[in-house]
This record gives structure tokens, C-alpha cells and sequence, in this order.
């Protein structure tokens, strides 16, 4: 099995009875009868990383990548983030003034960030591919003066957004070696972390003497797969509740190696880095996810936070392998795995194993589980995912070799997970159990409602949607549509925005459908299409290695990815998969024409979210004239 380990990440079963649901009424909720916790004072989130750095001093706390980058003690930590406030307050930032990031993940992003908290400003994340407009409109409503910024590409669409938006007074450039094109505003970050005498240490003290949990911390615009950006208004308060939360059900400690994988201006990774750091973990940063399959290795990290889409195309890469190896090793990989399924339900049970399921799994794990880990470093505890819906088959099969997914789920708006998995008791299918003093009930329309003091202070500069977001006994509503089953877990179904209508006035809950075909080794990506029209059809992105290896064991010629994917073998063997894995969805909801595209989904084209999330908006257009041809073909 040593070659599918080999590919487990180039790209980056069955199922268990959930045993029953009881969908809940609107008056009924989860309430675990824990008081709301009005005390947060010791988990202001400047002192306490404050205290790390006087504690840990010598021990690492920012790591690179890459082999050639010098690693950050916590004691150079401090003197970075130290030297930047005072540079920034030599700027002229005010208390609660804002300051943006738009880079990559890397070091200097939380060095940038904690220096903004430390002098009482507010961090305004911009996603690393946002547009020149996108940045402004972000740049523009929350008021931003000064902005860091990583490389060229992000370094360019702030010059492109100069003009349009004067109000800038500084942008700070990361990477050195960025070409500033003589910006009189411009500077590179080594330059202005020293720009400062001295004279405003008082100053800076005053200020971190006079920290409080009602300051603003952060303005999180939304990615948003519909409408322009909120600005969600996420104060100290928020995540001092979302650190003893977490303390309430995670165990993460100092020896921990954490790797900055998913985007740093997405709650999910900048809740967790900080977390991270509370817990005294080493935080390793890769700027490239793309590189995923080298930097793991590397890194061997111990906890790493993702989203389903990873997860899926791991288990995507494994079984296409798995279907073109020799007959001995499909026989021994498949064994292991029901090995592993075994001894896991047996364990979720509560029970131990018996002596032949030990011996079992000691050959399963010699001979296929141990590879499989170690291409993601081999020494993984657990990886919280979060952002949409991991296939309960798909979660299985990671459970039975070994590696613990956390599920969980939560917004931007709730300061990253308000319920997830407890490793000792969870049900697949859930997003687990919502976490101590987080009251979660269901509403109109089966939306999932939450009271927490997780939950955003609003919408920044929306009034409207404010109101629309909360109800009127004060309670934020998610957006995202589910029921609470017999054992308090929260299983979501589907978002409601993204809820479609065919014209026989049948529901589609889209992610459902994409959730069953995404499971095929030879579909990378799918695109329901089904909102006014007489039935459901898909745009499918195959998985082209796994493709390309299917097509030369059959003898089917090829020049590219367009004449692969019209060939007439292959679109009939997509044909029977379809008609195979549709089994377990209603007939008004199954795929009844399809069409394959010669690319994935684009990040850079706005056609998914930086956590992946399909724009079904930007999709629909895109690809109008191939959506058309499958509903007036014959």
C-alpha cells in the first residue's frame, strides 16, 4: 500500500446509524442549565498572550515553513510585537483605530495583528485574493488608514485602489521583495518596525494598562457567497467566552505543533492561532496551501485546523489509487479499513477491544493505517474542521485509521465553533453538542438559532441587517437550517439561501446532493443546478488524475483535459457512477443531466470562498451556456 500513501496528497465505505431523530420544535432548545459567565476579566486575550511571552521566553512560538526561516522565541516574539505598537502608534493610530492585513498566512501577519491589540486597535483582515475593489469597498467602510500588505499581488491591487481610495496613509510591505514602484506611502515592514524612538513607550504602556473587554477587537468581513461584505463586530468579551469554551472541551497544550493551514482572515485559523498561542503550542506558518503535501512531511504537526473539501480530497486520492492497485492490495486495504471501522465503533461504545480485534488492528495499522498518516506527518492528534458538511462515510474512514476530525461549527458571526465533537461521545452525521453556556434552539423555517456570549456585537455600519439578523427575543439567526436530535447533537441539513425550487415546486437542499456525488473517486467538484428548472443537473469537475489513469487503463486517447472529458467512454462510465450513487436520494433530487468542466472551481475567479463554499451566483453566470444546453438538449 505503499504507493497510495505516496498519493494520499497529491491532490492536498459506509456509513453509521445515527439511531434516530427528533426534529425539535421552534420553542424548544438546548439550555445545559450553565449560567451565561459574566466574568471574563483573566481572559483578556492581550494579557494573557502578554503573560505567555513572560512565561515561555526561550521556547518557540512563531515557526516558518520553510527550512531557511529563523524560528520566534516567545521572548522575540514580545519584542517584535513590542517595537511594532510603538511604530504604529508613531503612525498615529488611535485607540480602537483600525489597521488592515491582506497577505498570505506568515508570521508577520500575527506579529501585525497582536501589535494592533496591543496598542487598542481593531485588526481588519482582507483575504489574500480579494480584488483591488473588493479591498477598497473593506478598506472604505471600516475606515482604514493604515494597511499591511504581503507580496506583489497584494501590493499592486492596494496601488490599484490608491486613487480611489486616498484616505491610506500607509501601506507596509511584508516581503521584501515586493518592488514598492516609488509609492511615497509605501514601505517595507523591517523599515517601519524600527521607525519608532522610543518616546512613545509611555504612551504604549497607558495603553496596555487601560485594556478592556468592551474594546473591539476585530472587524471580520464576510467572504459571503451572496450580497456585498459585513463587517461582523467581534469585541475582547467574544473571544475571552470562545477561550474557556474551548478550555471546557479541548486538550491542547505546550508540546502541541499547530499548522496555520486554512487563511488567517477567516475566523476558523485566527480563532484557533490564537488559542494556539493562549495554550503556549509552537503556530508554524506555510504561505502556499497548495504546498500542503510537502510542508506536512516537514512539519509533522500535531493539530491542524481544516475544512471538509481537504478531507474529501484526501479520501477522493486514496480510493481512485485503491481501484488501480493489484487485487492483494485492494484486498489488504480494504480489510484494514473494516478493521478499523470495528475497533472504532467498539470504542465509541465505550468498550475495549477483544484480543483478536487487537491483533487485527496491529497488523492493520503496520501494514496501511501508519502510511496513511504519515504523509500528513504522522504525529496528528486531532484536526477540527468546520466551514460546511463532512460526509459521515468520509469522517468514518478517518476515524478507523487513526486520525480524530473534529467536527464542528460556528460562523464569524459566533466567533468561530460554538458546538462540536467530544472525542469520547459523538454521532456522525452532527456537528456535535454545543459547548457549556451556549444555548442553541430551532426557529421558523428550522433555522438553527444561538444565545452566547460568542455571538458578534453586530453588523458594522448595517443597521437593516442587523435587525434581520437577530430576533426579536435577542437570539442570532445562523441562516443555516437543521434540527436538534434525541441525544442534544445539532445535525445542520442545509443553508437556507441556498435552499432551491424546482418548477414542480420540489425542495432541493443542494449541499445534500453535491455531499452524495463528491463521495465518486472521480468527481473532484459538483455544482447543483436546480432553482426553477423542471429537474436537477450538475456541472462536475472529474478528478483528473484519477481520470487520466482510468482512461489509459482502458485504452481511451486523449490530447487534453476537453478531449478527455468528451470522449464518449467516459461520459457513459460517469453515467452508470451517477446512476449508482444516487441510490439513497429521492428521485426529484437526483442528477438527471450532467456536464464535466475542464477546471476546478476558482478561488481567483470568485467562484468559490477562501473556506471553499461554492458562489452558486457567480457559477450560474459563468456557466450559463453550459447550464442552458442541459436543459434544451434532448
Amino acid at each position: 500500500m505503499t504507493d497510495s500513501c505516496v498519493f494520499l496528497l497529491q491532490c492536498a465505505g459506509c456509513s453509521i446509524d445515527l439511531g434516530g431523530t427528533h426534529r425539535q420544535t421552534l420553542t424548544t432548545f438546548i439550555d445545559f442549565d450553565v449560567p451565561t459567565m459574566p466574568q471574563y476579566s483573566q481572559y483578556h486575550l492581550v494579557d494573557l498572550l502578554r503573560e505567555r511571552i513572560q512565561a515561555f521566553q526561550d521556547k518557540i512560538a512563531l515557526r516558518y515553513a520553510a527550512k531557511e526561516a529563523a524560528d520566534i522565541s516567545w521572548t522575540n516574539l514580545g519584542q517584535q510585537v513590542e517595537q511594532l505598537a510603538l511604530a504604529l502608534l508613531e503612525a498615529g493610530l488611535e485607540v480602537q483605530g483600525r489597521v488592515a492585513i491582506f497577505a498570505r498566512n506568515m508570521p508577520q501577519w500575527t506579529i501585525a495583528d497582536l501589535a494592533t491589540l496591543w496598542c487598542r486597535g481593531v485588526t481588519v483582515p482582507v483575504y489574500a485574493t480579494n480584488t483591488s475593489g473588493q479591498t477598497a469597498y473593506i478598506l472604505r467602510d471600516a475606515g482604514v488608514r493604515l494597511i499591511f500588505v504581503g507580496e506583489q499581488a497584494q501590493y499592486d491591487a492596494v496601488l490599484a485602489l490608491e486613487a480611489e481610495y486616498p484616505d491610506l496613509q500607509h501601506i507596509i510591505v511584508i516581503d521584501d521583495a515586493v518592488d514598492l514602484k516609488g509609492c511615497a506611502k509605501a514601505c517595507y515592514f523591517k523599515e517601519f518596525i524600527f521607525n519608532d524612538n522610543g518616546r512613545h513607550k509611555p504612551e504604549l504602556v497607558e495603553r496596555l494598562s487601560n485594556t478592556n473587554l468592551d474594546d473591539l477587537l476585530t472587524l471580520i468581513y464576510t467572504s459571503g457567497t451572496t450580497g456585498e461584505p459585513k463587517g461582523v463586530m467581534l469585541d475582547y468579551r467574544n473571544f475571552a467566552a470562545a477561550i474557556k469554551l474551548h478550555d471546557s472541551r479541548l486538550t491542547l497544550t505546550e508540546d502541541d505543533i499547530s499548522l496555520c493551514f486554512l487563511p488567517l482572515s477567516h475566523i476558523f485559523e485566527r480563532a484557533w492561532t490564537y488559542y494556539s498561542l493562549y495554550k503556549g503550542a509552537t503556530n508554524v506558518y506555510m504561505r502556499d496551501p497548495g504546498a500542503i503535501k510537502d510542508v506536512l512531511p516537514e512539519v509533522r504537526p500535531t493539530v491542524m485546523c481544516a475544512v471538509p473539501r481537504f478531507f474529501e480530497k484526501i479520501h477522493t486520492a486514496i480510493l481512485a489509487k485503491v481501484e488501480t492497485a493489484k487485487p492483494a492490495q485492494r484486498k489488504i486495504f480494504n480489510w484494514a479499513i473494516g478493521v478499523g471501522e470495528q475497533n472504532f465503533k467498539v470504542s465509541q461504545r465505550g468498550r475495549t477491544p477483544n484480543a483478536m480485534l487487537k491483533l487485527q488492528l496491529a497488523i492493520a495499522e503496520k501494514l496501511v493505517f501508519s502510511k496513511l498518516r504519515a504523509a500528513l506527518g504522522g504525529r496528528i492528534r486531532f484536526m477540527p474542521c468546520g466551514g460546511a458538511r463532512l460526509e459521515p462515510d468520509i469522517n468514518l474512514f478517518f476515524q478507523s485509521i487513526g486520525l480524530f476530525v473534529t467536527i464542528g461549527y460556528g460562523l464569524s458571526e459566533t466567533t468561530a465553533t460554538i458546538s462540536c465533537y467530544d472525542q469520547s461521545n459523538f454521532r456522525f452525521g452532527t456537528v456535535g453538542t454545543p459547548l457549556p453556556s451556549v444555548k442553541m434552539r430551532i426557529g421558523e423555517d428550522n433555522e438553527i438559532q444561538v444565545k452566547a456570549d460568542t455571538v458578534m456585537r453586530g453588523y458594522y455600519n448595517k443597521p437593516e441587517a442587523n435587525a434581520e439578523a437577530f430576533t426579536k427575543d435577542g437570539w442570532f439567526r445562523t441562516g443555516d437550517a437543521g434540527y436538534i436530535d434525541e441525544h442534544g447533537s445539532i445535525v445542520m441539513t442545509e443553508r437556507l439561501k441556498d435552499l432551491m425550487k424546482t418548477s414542480g415546486g420540489k425542495y432541493i437542499a443542494p449541499q445534500a446532493v453535491e455531499g452524495a456525488l463528491v463521495r465518486d473517486s472521480f468527481v473532484e467538484q459538483v455544482a447543483i443546478i436546480a432553482d426553477a428548472r423542471k429537474y436537477v443537473s450538475a456541472l462536475i469537475v472529474p478528478a483528473f488524475e484519477a481520470l487520466e489513469d482510468y482512461a489509459h487503463s482502458v485504452g481511451v486517447k486523449f490530447e487534453n483535459r476537453v478531449d478527455l472529458i468528451r470522449n464518449s467512454h467516459i461520459q457513459e462510465m460517469f453515467h452508470k457512477r451517477l446512476e449508482s450513487i444516487q441510490g439513497e436520494l429521492a428521485r426529484f433530487e437526483q442528477v438527471k443531466k450532467f456536464t464535466l468542466l475542464p477546471r476546478e472551481f476558482s478561488l481567483e475567479k470568485g467562484e468559490v470562498t477562501p473556506t471553499m463554499k461554492l458562489r452558486r451566483k457567480v457559477i450560474l453566470e459563468r456557466f450559463r451556456k453550459e447550464i442552458d444546453a442541459m436543459y434544451t438538449r434532448g
